[in-house]
């Protein structure tokens, strides 16, 4: 059996078949769990403080505990995925975060449910980033930003999915079925994802290439149903260093920036805006229901904004993709604070929904984990998972200050400073991955390296 595999030119000139859709299921389903715990918080900590199970500083300690959780599961991830493999890794933190949600429910106090939140958050940390980075190796670079951002539709749907049984569940059987439903769900798909092959890609960059040959040969048999395959385009440029070192290098530093400054941005979006916009309204005027109908209108953006990024991102590019977005969210966070016709303002808030939600699929599920190399991949990708979900700790802060001193208008001027910032950062320093095999954007990299050194 020939050990010289090419893995990465064999997997792009592949038809997408049944192969690639089980793949994306199991991947997308564990990851839609992850965002269905992530969301659950707001639905779970309204019935705790009610029931007079928590207090206030503990549903705060609660919410740090799953971020501070979510910063050590990226971290971590990126070294044990690159070390012992994607399928350890998924499989891991799927088992963690599903096992600390089912003990969850039976969790005697407030101070118990917290300890535990921090085991979900690294298991829900974990899992964004090395879902996104399997999805990467397996997906052919001709529609990899569509199944990608696809992916991230999955993720978003959890916020809705979480908030209708929230409101079904939690009278019924209060609190702790919420956490019961999410922890079943992620056990199950732990086991499903049981029979997902390890990552070709990863496999030969490891020198494990009979293995690597053994399993492309059975992929490809499902992939073609025994028709003949394209010849594959080789690669030619030399096995990148597995070193932590080499994200410092002339070359990935840059992309690495890149990929902190996007998450950074985006994260502060969502956690400084879309998740504080009940508070917002209620401190507007706009009574309490009212509130959340606005926030419900307004999260219909959500998936919609994701399937957005799914489609445009193989047809603009990324770069285009992201600056266009990031400019629409410009311009409607610019109208937002005149706005004040009940008619009007949830329509101008959906309008500043889509875009952002645009960026969540491109910057998460396609645009970070495509910058580096399979070597190095998910340390990159988890440490700039780490830098922008260290955003999250001071982003309430800094929100609150600026609402109490300025109102809405000091919080979206914070916004579009970020933006800015994000569409400046991505068309100097960032490369434009899409319709590009992970070999040839490797290829490109050292290419450039060349050229600066002669």
């Amino acid at each position: 059996m020939a050990t010289s595999v090419n893995t990465g030119a064999r997997l792009d000139r592949l038809p997408i078949s049944s192969f690639h859709r089980r793949i994306m299921l199991l991947i997308a389903i564990g990851m839609f769990f992850d965002g269905f715990d992530i969301y659950i918080a707001a639905t779970v900590l309204g019935s705790t403080l009610h029931s007079g199970f928590s207090t206030l500083p503990q549903n705060a300690a609660f919410v740090s505990s799953t971020f501070v959780g979510m910063m050590i599961g990226s971290f971590m991830t990126g070294f044990l995925g690159d070390r012992y493999g994607r399928r350890f890794t998924y499989q891991f933190n799927l088992l963690l975060f599903g096992g600390a949600s089912i003990l969850s429910a039976f969790a005697p106090n407030m101070t118990v449910l917290i300890g535990l939140r921090l085991l979900m958050g690294i298991g829900l940390g974990a899992e964004n980033v090395v879902g996104y980075s399997t999805m990467t190796e397996f997906v052919p670079a001709r529609v990899r930003g569509k199944w990608l951002g696809y992916t991230s539709f999955y993720v978003v749907l959890g916020l809705p999915v979480a908030a209708l049984l929230g409101t079904y569940l939690i009278p019924a059987f209060t609190w702790r079925a919420m956490f019961l439903v999410g922890g079943i769900g992620a056990i199950v798909v732990w086991y499903m994802r049981k029979s997902l092959p390890e990552s070709p890609r990863w496999l030969e960059s490891v020198g494990r290439n009979a293995e690597a040959e053994a399993l492309m040969q059975k992929i490809e048999a499902e992939a073609s149903g025994g028709a003949p395959l394209p010849a594959p385009v080789l690669s030619t440029a030399p096995a990148p260093s597995r070193s932590l070192s080499t994200l410092l290098s002339p070359a990935l530093l840059p992309r690495m920036i890149v990929g902190c400054v996007a998450l950074v941005v985006i994260n502060t979006l969502l956690y400084g805006f879309i998740t504080w916009l009940p508070t917002f309204f209620v401190k507007q005027g706009l009574t309490m229901a009212t509130s959340f109908q606005y926030s419900m209108l307004m999260a219909i953006g959500a998936p919609i904004g994701t399937l957005i990024g799914a489609a445009t991102a193989d047809r603009w590019g990324r770069k285009p993709t992201i600056s266009i977005a990031a400019l629409t969210a410009i311009v409607f966070g610019f109208i937002y604070p005149f706005v004040h016709d009940p008619i009007l303002l949830p329509v101008v808030g959906f309008c500043l929904t889509v875009p952002i939600y645009v960026l969540v699929a491109v910057l998460f599920g396609v645009y970070i984990p495509e910058l580096f190399p399979t070597e190095v991949r998910l340390r990159a990708s988890g440490i700039c998972n780490t830098v922008g979900r260290g955003a999250t700790i001071a982003t309430p802060f800094i929100v609150v200050a600026l609402f109490t001193n300025y109102g809405i208008r000091g919080v979206l001027t914070l916004m579009i400073g970020l933006l800015v910032i994000l569409i400046v950062v991505v068309l100097t320093m960032g490369v434009e991955s899409g319709q590009r095999s992970l070999e040839q954007i490797e290829e490109e990299r050292l290419s450039a390296a060349r050229l600066k050194k002669a």
